[in-house]
């Protein structure tokens, strides 16, 4: 569900994010143009596309064109990096601010920052793309940091805790930042828990709906309240990245799709199926 935007804010807002989506750069087809420069400093920018679908205000088909290019042109998987922007500011008379303070490829100017890297996660989920926000996801995830010797030598800080950035600039490119990085740890665990794995509170029930690569063919999840246990098995019989098509409770299935919580006590088990709708 995209986040709500008040009043007046809200139809200026909206002005803005389709403007910025309707933005190419002439070089590359579909490349959004941010609207704070006319050079071709940060000519892909992950933040406009990212936003244009996670506040609802961005025109569907450009807001997909727009997460496609990051895909193309900031997730960089053989580096092991999820680029802000590209390319950095560097020589040139336009000030964007204190960004253009660190060198090109480092942190805001042009880097990995984590925190909004994770919101290109929610926009894909968003679109359905379940196999890109896992991709993204995975990329983001310390630990495959420490995968080799090389890695961990290239990395250079903690590998279990969340990094705020991660440096492109070619002498430095996979090395770690900024660590024990909460804004970023924070909203990892509820991308990974609420946008990929599906599970929300939805006014005083659990709602299953997931966003997994379609490769996935289940996944278990169990979740305890105060006084009772739901033992949670999500099949993906179709191969599909969304679509909860079923969803029981100790074998009884329920039109509303929910899992009711209050006043419940005990274990139950309870089966979601996701598929073509």
């Amino acid at each position: 569900m995209p986040l709500p935007l008040c009043g007046a804010q809200s139809k200026s807002n909206e002005r803005h994010l389709k403007h910025a989506t309707s933005g190419v750069c002439r070089s590359v087809p579909h490349w959004v143009q941010r609207c704070t420069t006319s050079r071709p400093s940060a000519a892909a920018a992950q933040n406009v596309a990212a936003w244009s679908v996670i506040s609802g205000a961005g025109d569907e088909e450009r807001a997909q064109r727009a997460m496609t290019s990051v895909h193309e042109h900031l997730v960089r998987g053989a580096d092991g990096l999820v680029l802000l922007f590209t390319p950095p500011f560097d020589e040139g008379e336009s000030d964007p601010g204190y960004v253009k303070g660190y060198p090109p490829g480092i942190r805001e100017n042009g880097g990995q920052y984590t925190h909004a890297a994770v919101w290109a996660v929610i926009a894909f989920a968003m679109l359905g793309r379940g196999d890109l926000a896992s991709e993204v996801f995975a990329i983001l995830n310390p630990i495959r940091r420490a995968s080799s010797r090389a890695g961990v030598h290239r990395y250079k800080v903690e590998p279990y805790v969340a990094c705020a950035d991660v440096y492109s600039s070619l002498a430095h490119v996979g090395r770690g930042g900024w660590t024990w990085y909460t804004g970023s740890a924070g909203w990892m665990y509820r991308v990974g828990i609420e946008t990929i794995l599906g599970v929300t509170l939805h006014r005083g029930a659990l709602r299953i709906d997931p966003c997994i690569p379609s490769t996935w063919p289940n996944y278990d999840v169990t979740y305890r309240t105060a006084s009772a246990e739901f033992r949670i098995a999500v099949e993906n019989p179709d191969g599909v990245c969304r679509g909860v098509r079923r969803v029981e409770i100790d074998g009884v299935a329920r039109q509303d799709l929910l899992v009711p919580l209050a006043n419940v006590t005990g274990t139950h088990t309870v089966r979601v199926v996701l598929g073509n709708l």
